[in-house]
């Protein structure tokens, strides 16, 4: 059985990973949750996936949670979520930290050599180059939980990497790819993503496309690509969730219904 220590537990991608959880607990347990201030929602997923330690943010909720939990290893604020993300005691790390926040927390994993399913964009948007190089020293293996960079690392499966022509990006164009985008738009229109349902930040950042710019720069560094070699392809559907095309003028896609569980369970 494989232990999970995922940081960001309390948010969208740490809901939908513990829901890969749930659907196959004869494979998967929770040795770390982290939460940032969502203390509720953290209290339910200890008493469910009863993990051996946990984070949150602030000092206050830390002691709340040692007076339910009294025999549970807790941490808080800066140094606690430096020395959990030390621990060792697990197989594979989520990193679904929110922002930079996540990337002292993943260099910490790779620094032991852990596999980490990386779902926070803005590690290698901060530091990839160093956080790849790390990764090779230390024989880490970094995965991707973002949908459409799973969907490239499926179709570069038993693929030889130097045969690759063009990575192709693709992005919805978020809700108002076909709209002008005016002072009188509300944040609730923001927030209405066209196909997929995730957490503010992303959100945000696709309904002004910086996101596909975030996500562009994390491709350049998973995939060992140049710049001018990864092109983004407005898709609306949201069906094909990347491909690659190779220099015989063959592509090979990846296609499926918009659900994070299915990078997370690849992952």
């Amino acid at each position: 059985m494989k232990e999970l220590a995922i940081f960001g537990s309390t948010g969208s991608i740490g809901c939908s990973t513990l829901n890969v959880v749930r659907r196959e607990r004869d494979r998967f347990a929770v040795s770390i949750l982290t939460a940032g201030h969502n203390l509720q929602r953290l209290t339910e997923q200890i008493r469910e996936f009863t993990p051996r330690h946990v984070y949150i943010l602030e000092k206050q909720d830390a002691e709340a949670l040692r007076e339910q939990f009294p025999g549970l290893d807790i941490y808080w604020g800066k140094d606690g979520m430096e020395a959990i993300s030390r621990l060792t005691d697990f197989d594979i790390g989520v990193s679904a930290l929110v922002g930079v926040a996540g990337l002292r927390p993943t260099w910490n994993m790779i620094q032991n050599g852990k596999t980490v399913a990386l779902a926070n964009k803005e590690v290698l948007v901060a530091g990839g180059r160093l956080v790849m190089e790390a990764a090779r020293k230390q024989n880490a293996t970094l995965l991707t939980v973002d949908s459409e960079h799973s969907a490239i690392m499926q179709c570069l499966r038993g693929e030889n990497h130097a045969e690759i022509e063009r990575i192709l990006l693709t992005a919805s164009g978020g809700p108002f790819f076909e709209k002008e985008i005016t002072d009188d738009i509300t944040p609730e229109e923001a927030l209405r993503h066209p196909t997929w349902k995730m957490g503010p930040k992303i959100t945000i950042d696709s309904a002004t496309m910086m996101n596909k710019g975030l996500e562009f720069i994390e491709a350049k560094w998973l995939f060992d690509m140049p710049i001018d070699a990864i092109d983004i392809v407005v898709h609306r559907e949201s069906v094909v969730h990347s491909a690659i095309a190779y220099q015989d003028n063959s592509v090979i896609a990846q296609l499926g219904v918009p659900d994070m569980r299915i990078p997370i369970g690849l992952a």
